[in-house]
């Protein structure tokens, strides 16, 4: 966690549930980018080690497939939240948020949340055609993300 990597971009999800593995290869494509001032970290989900690598950055986005919003993608600003997920192997990044909260006494810095619309999540399944088209949409905005890391101008390009 360096003043050189401002931005953290982090892709969770499995990648042998099909779908889900949408935010891991959203962070392999933007690592191959090697954008300056970009860090990118995948898991398989979030656990409250995290609060680690937020430390020392100025703007966050996590990146999760879902299975409920509107394709290809819903792109919102997020804050800490407690919810039951704390206990659990699987942490939201809201609660990840409230956890950074309790470790280091303040305020998490920006947060922001990119979920894209999956289809398949059955162990073995492959990536549906739609998941495909949906994942190139979001490289693109997470590369447009990273190119000016400005909060306002994360803020106006927010999904209604």
């Amino acid at each position: 966690m360096s003043a050189d990597q401002p931005i953290l971009i982090f892709g969770y999800g499995n990648p042998g549930c099909g779908d889900d593995a949408v935010g891991p290869d959203l962070i392999e494509r933007i690592a191959a980018m090697q954008l300056q001032g970009v860090a990118c970290i995948t898991d398989m989900q979030l656990q409250v080690e995290h609060v680690i690598d937020m430390e020392n950055r100025d703007l966050i986005l996590f990146i999760d497939a879902d299975a409920s919003c509107a394709d290809p993608f819903h792109f919102s600003e997020i804050g800490a939240e407690k919810d039951g997920s704390y206990t659990s192997h699987a942490m939201t990044p809201h609660a990840l948020l409230q956890a950074y909260q309790q470790v280091y006494g303040c305020h998490s810095p920006p947060c922001f949340l990119l979920r894209i619309r999956g289809y398949q999540f059955e162990l073995g399944d492959a990536y549906s055609a739609q998941t495909t088209a949906n994942l190139n949409a979001a490289t693109h905005l997470t590369q447009q993300l990273c190119s000016n890391p400005d909060i306002g101008q994360w803020r106006a390009l927010l999904t209604a």
